[in-house]
């Protein structure tokens, strides 16, 4: 029996299928007998998911600094609920998207690196990382590309090579 649950999270650039394969691996982990749930990242339901969505969305503006340390806070809203599904409730859970996601993004645009990962110092720690390393050309032929503020060829180009920088022991690159 597991000690504890697992912390699973897959990252890749916008539209390379990160929803779809969050989706099927809760699935089937499920259909294995494993305690699994789904959690995204940024979560929109809290007060600082809602002003990420607004800005996500081009409905508002805030500098980039400022929307970094948005979506870091957003994290860090959900700490505790991890913390306390994986350990005492031993669930297994799979993250779409995460705080290699704020820095990749953060960097593209021009911020320090250090200064990005900085803010997600005492994060908990995934056990494993699985980056989904789609081309952009294919990504742009997706559904809904280009709908929100990140989703441009030129930045996405930028953010897989922040992502390939992140890269340590722990990730697994496309299975």
């Amino acid at each position: 029996m597991l000690q504890r649950g697992l912390f699973i999270v897959v990252e890749g650039c916008d539209r390379s299928g990160k929803s779809t394969q969050c989706a099927n691996l809760v699935s089937n982990l499920t259909k294995s007998g494993i305690d699994a749930e789904l959690i995204k990242f940024p979560d929109r339901t809290t007060q600082t998911g809602k002003m990420i969505d607004n800005y996500l969305q081009q409905k508002s503006e805030l500098d980039d600094h400022a929307i970094h340390l948005l979506f870091s806070a957003n994290r860090w809203e959900a700490m505790q609920a991890i913390h306390d599904k994986i350990v005492h409730q031993r669930k297994t859970l799979v993250v779409d998207r995460y705080a290699f996601s704020g820095v990749a993004f953060s960097s593209a645009k021009g911020l320090d690196s250090n200064w990005c990962r900085h803010s997600d110092v005492g994060l908990l720690s995934p056990d494993i990382v699985l980056f989904l390393d789609l081309p952009i050309d294919e990504a742009e032929k997706r559904g809904g590309f280009g709908e929100e503020r990140y989703e441009k060829k030129e930045l996405q180009i930028r953010v897989r090579e922040e992502f390939m920088k992140l890269e340590d022991k722990n990730w697994k690159v496309n299975l």
